[in-house]
């Protein structure tokens, strides 16, 4: 049984079948790539294994339990993490106040409590520090540049330590450079941590060079799963992508 599995999975908006009976595995401590043209249902797939979309049918489990129409919180409770293409940051607050929202704390005092020099601190600034952020911790967070706000999102995912994180386009609008970095953050993650990754992306050499498998999807379907060498060169992915 695969550590995250999409099965037969359905989603219609009005007339459009966003997913048609969609199958998607993904092993444990891997990282995995899906890729598809424009339209073919990858942010919809991360939607519904996220629970900020109800499924029409079909079911999603992980490690071993179903977690089907399961609310955000408890899919992030259970060790999903995401990321959006839209990065996701309090921009009036500074970096290191947007890791200390992060850190999950029970009820609604536990949240406004005044931050000391503790523990959760001192993990706050590691992550910071690992993602390259600690000069800019005492920064508004609007004032990042777009690949700064990514870096900072995905540090604020770490905070919980999940068990398999979502990323949605990491490297759309982000400059080569920043690109590498964060293709190290997660090799390094997935090697020392054995966190389980599934990256939707349209960077192809970003996905080629990170990934250990490539799931392909096409008209709310996947339609081929592989190597990346494989996945390069398969003809119903060509197709999809430039058309018969």
């Amino acid at each position: 049984m695969s550590f995250l599995e999409v099965r037969d999975v359905s989603k219609a908006f009005g007339g459009i079948r966003a997913l048609d009976a969609c199958s998607l595995s993904v092993e444990r401590s891997t990282i995995t790539g899906l890729i598809g043209p424009n339209g073919s249902g990858k942010t919809t797939l991360f939607n519904v294994i996220t629970g900020y979309e109800r499924v029409d049918s079909g079911e999603i489990r992980f490690d071993g339990r179903a977690i089907t129409g399961e609310k955000p919180d408890k899919v992030f409770a259970l060790g999903i993490g995401r990321t959006f293409q839209l990065t996701r940051v309090f921009p009036r607050l500074s970096v290191l106040e947007n890791m200390h929202v992060a850190i999950p704390r029970k009820g609604i005092r536990g949240s406004m409590k005044h931050w000391g020099p503790s523990q959760e601190q001192r993990q706050a600034l590691d992550l910071l520090h690992f993602v390259g952020l600690t000069t800019l911790k005492d920064a508004p967070a609007g004032n990042l540049s777009y690949g700064q706000k990514k870096l900072l999102e995905f540090a604020l995912i770490l905070v919980v330590q999940p068990q398999v994180i979502l990323l949605d386009e990491p490297a759309g609008g982000v400059n080569p450079t920043m690109v590498n970095q964060l293709a190290g953050l997660i090799r390094t993650l997935n090697e020392q941590k054995g966190i389980t990754f599934l990256v939707v992306e349209h960077n192809m050499e970003f996905v080629m060079g990170l990934c250990h498998t490539v799931t392909v999807m096409h008209r709310g379907i996947t339609i081929a799963k592989g190597a990346p060498h494989l996945i390069r060169n398969n003809p119903a992915v060509l197709e999809a992508y430039l058309g018969a």
